[in-house]
């Protein structure tokens, strides 16, 4: 079980890195198509390689066994075993589930709001900042009173960035990661995904609540009061209008900063870039199955085989004598004994 999740890390890691550079490749496109890549790289983690690898091993003819020192991999010490795996497992999905309720709560006790939009809008009498809660039926939920704390632009800015996450799913893609930190939590590139994953769907939101025609000036206040007065929500899951690097937004805001649309070159790179992704493991797959690289999967030495031990002579008698399991020499360098039989190795011919 620790080669098969090895073996799956490593490539998952190495997806991730690959992933990474090639969003440098996107930095002044929008944020959704870099959002899109971190997407794959965390989804990548729910995705083992493989059944690809081991379809593509059985097209490939059959190779000879490969020797020792190529059966040999490289092996990613897993930091945790399965107990220590099962308990932060456990710790993490406890602490989701405080916020959870602690979300479900404040769903509970709002009250409905009479605002024109695609989801129902309800307030709460809590410090939660404003946030669509929900995956299937996504609810907007905003803090009592905050329409009298913000001006009339910078209220709809609020609920133009919140409707923004609702058309593009993010509390379904951040349940998906949420997942994957539950189940590699002890993986720190994990982490990292999900922090890249939170900033590139800020900056998206916010491309999109400036190409809606919305003030710059007044959206940037809007963040920043909701900043001021209300708190960040515990779930990642609920997608609230702070989070990510505030003071790279804000700028970017005042900045109206909005990537370029991708041409068609960037689009051809994507594709290539896709297949690549399937294509991959299959070559692997047939090289190792055709013997031309080394075994891929972690294996672990195997033990040394135990000395055989020859067998003993059997006594030559009068009576039966019991055949030993293989001629044994005697005498002379041409005689052999086989049983009460000697024998002339170089002509075979039996002497009594």
């Amino acid at each position: 079980m620790n080669a098969a999740l090895a073996a799956h890390l490593w490539q998952s890691t190495w997806f991730a890195v690959a992933v990474g550079l090639l969003t440098l490749l996107f930095r002044r496109n929008r944020a959704r198509v870099r959002f899109a890549l971190w997407l794959c790289a965390s989804m990548k983690f729910l995705v083992p390689f493989a059944p690809l690898i081991d379809f593509a091993r059985q097209l490939a003819p059959p190779a000879p066994a490969p020797a020792f020192a190529e059966q040999l991999a490289i092996r990613l010490a897993v930091p945790a075993g399965p107990v220590a795996r099962a308990a932060g497992l456990a710790t993490l999905a406890l602490m989701r589930f405080r916020g959870w309720r602690r979300v479900r709560a404040a769903l509970r006790a709002s009250r409905s709001l009479a605002v024109e939009a695609a989801v129902p809008v309800r307030a709460s009498a809590g410090l939660l900042e404003p946030g669509a809660v929900g995956v299937w039926r996504p609810v907007l939920l905003i803090p009592a009173g905050i329409e009298d704390r913000l001006t009339p632009a910078q209220f709809a800015s609020v609920l133009a960035h919140e409707l923004c996450h609702v058309r593009r799913r993010d509390n379904l893609t951040a349940s998906v990661h949420m997942a994957v930190e539950a189940l590699f939590w002890f993986h720190p590139l994990v982490w990292w995904v999900g922090a890249r994953m939170m900033e590139e769907r800020e900056r998206a939101c916010d491309e999109g609540v400036l190409s809606l025609g919305s003030e710059p000036k007044d959206y940037a206040e809007a963040i920043l009061g909701v900043c001021r007065l209300y708190v960040e929500s515990p779930l990642v899951c609920v997608s609230g209008v702070t989070g990510a690097n505030l003071k790279r937004r804000v700028e970017a805001i005042m900045n109206q900063s909005i990537g370029e649309s991708l041409n068609l070159a960037k689009k051809l790179l994507l594709t290539a870039a896709g297949i690549a992704a399937v294509a991959v493991p299959l070559v692997l797959g047939v090289l190792t199955g055709a013997g031309h690289i080394p075994v891929l999967h972690a294996q672990q030495f195997s033990p040394a085989p135990a000395p055989v031990q020859s067998a003993p002579i059997a006594p030559v008698g009068r009576g039966r004598a019991t055949l030993p399991d293989a001629p044994q020499a005697v005498g002379g360098k041409n005689e052999l004994l086989y049983g009460d039989h000697r024998l002339i190795a170089a002509s075979s011919i039996p002497v009594r």
